[in-house]
């Protein structure tokens, strides 16, 4: 591609030496360069300065008429009004004495010339019928200039193309409105009305939406859709594409198929950057070879329900924590650093204090069913505000994070940790539902815009953040799927 136009430049460049060499109108070079959306290629050239039956200083002193150049082209010269008159008192003046009016008439036939229009005409049949068409006035357009204006029109009549048509067109296209940019978001969000009738559920339209506007969106959602490139898709799928690899193979797929859509509607040319086979598969490892990045490994949430079941086994104040954790999408040291003056078990909401947060700043959390449940069912009676929900094991402290991992490891759930399951808090909801990004960021306290979070700390969209953590709850307490009679783990003996 790079050769391509490399060649075309000096394509180019030839022709304006060339141009130059036969010294042309200044503002000519240009427009010679192209002329009806095409460019004057260097074989054209050499029919440009010589070959025809005009020349530069024959166009002066033509008559009015047509007269021919040669291959099509013409120069049609027009006598205005004003030059009829100045050609009237030249001719009252032959029968005067010439010679006492020589200057006078000199002067006449000087203002005669001028007068004259001389404009470029192409003169042409198509299907058994004669056309014209202009190429400008001689004034602006020289004539080397005209005959390759010629030269270009002769090269659309060859290949069936009507030179007038192709003018028509590009007029039409140049008088007509810019079209609006189509962003991504736009595009995305069209593709999803098109094509969610054919889908089996209305589910799986939400699961698009919820996955593009949780890694897609934030870099690409408000790009024209016709401007994104590889660079853009690499910075979409690189921040998860070790973390969370089915997610980033979800995420590369639906970006792909968007910009199908939008290379279909005519909204975007080129290749597909989102596009694996022969691109991407060259820029990123396969889901097949990557590893698991090893910091805070996290649960699938397909596995949620086993997990909440093995830990519904176990009992102490570290399961109770790690439950609590679980249901609110904490941090482990938030969890076990909370306090019951904290907790509104009336108002079901736990506001952790800006001393106690990461980003310094107050969190409110809705608290569900079975996390009220669970907290009414550990609150003593003569309850301090300033006493720890979760103590530890001399009393006088919180709970230590280590005992929540060591009770993980205990279930024989490998090398997960407590602060993980944010993460599977965060693929669910990307994946299973429609909530918007923002209010899942806001659910795991991560910083969001100023704007947003005005948005998201009103009444009405707390208590939307409320039914996101309801449904958490309720997915995380679903009973697990029971295992097919005929499936067997790898190596086990069949009965």
């Amino acid at each position: 591609m790079a050769d391509t136009a490399e060649a075309l430049r000096a394509e180019v460049e030839d022709l304006r030496r060339q141009l130059d060499a036969a010294k042309p109108a200044a503002r000519s070079k240009q427009a010679a360069v192209e002329f009806l959306g095409e460019t004057i290629s260097p074989a054209m050239v050499q029919e440009l300065a010589t070959g025809g039956k005009l020349s530069a200083a024959s166009l002066r002193s033509t008559k009015p008429g047509l007269h021919g150049d040669g291959r099509n082209l013409w120069l049609q010269v027009t006598a205005s009004a004003s030059a009829k008159s100045i050609a009237a008192e030249i001719e009252a003046l032959k029968g005067e004495d010439q010679e006492g009016r020589a200057k006078e008439v000199k002067t006449l036939k000087a203002d005669y010339g001028a007068a004259l229009t001389r404009s470029w005409v192409f003169r042409y049949m198509l299907d058994g019928t004669p056309r014209e068409m202009g190429l400008g006035s001689a004034r602006e357009v020289s004539l080397i200039e005209a005959r390759a204006r010629a030269a270009i029109c002769r090269r659309l009549l060859r290949e069936r193309i009507d030179p007038l048509g192709r003018r028509r067109e590009l007029e039409a296209a140049r008088a007509a409105p810019a079209p609006k940019s189509t962003t991504f978001k736009d595009a995305a969000t069209r593709y999803i009305n098109s094509h969610k009738s054919g889908w089996k559920n209305a589910k799986h339209a939400a699961q698009w939406t919820a996955t593009l506007e949780a890694y897609a969106y934030p870099t690409l959602g408000d790009l024209a859709v016709h401007t994104i490139d590889t660079d853009l898709v690499m910075k979409v799928l690189e921040p998860i594409w070790n973390e969370k690899a089915e997610t980033a193979s979800r995420v590369r797929g639906r970006v792909e198929l968007v910009l199908d859509w939008a290379a279909a509607m005519k909204l975007r040319k080129g290749e597909n950057p989102a596009r694996w086979r022969g691109h991407l598969d060259k820029l990123l490892p396969r889901r097949s070879k990557v590893r698991t990045v090893k910091h805070h490994p996290a649960l699938p949430y397909a596995g949620m329900g086993a997990f909440w079941r093995d830990l519904g086994k176990k009992e102490g104040m570290s399961a109770e924590a790690l439950r609590f954790a679980i249901l609110t999408a904490c941090r482990t040291g938030e969890a076990i650093g909370a306090r019951w003056g904290e907790i509104d078990l009336t108002g079901k909401c736990w506001t952790i204090p800006a001393a106690r947060m990461k980003a310094g700043r107050e969190h409110r959390v809705p608290l569900s069913a079975p996390a009220i449940e669970l907290l009414r069912r550990l609150k003593p009676e003569d309850a301090k505000d300033d006493g720890f929900v979760f103590p530890g094991a001399k009393g006088n402290g919180p709970l230590s994070s280590m005992a929540l991992l060591m009770l993980i490891r205990g279930m024989e759930a490998g090398k997960l940790t407590s602060h993980g399951f944010r993460s599977t808090f965060r693929d669910w909801a990307a994946e299973t539902t429609a909530f918007p990004n923002e209010m899942v960021e806001m659910a795991l306290a991560h910083s969001v815009s100023d704007k947003v979070e005005a948005a998201y700390r009103r009444g009405d969209m707390f208590d939307r953040r409320r039914q996101l953590m309801d449904s958490w709850a309720t997915y995380c307490l679903r009973p697990p799927a029971p295992k097919a009679d005929n499936v067997h783990p790898i190596g086990e003996a069949r009965a």
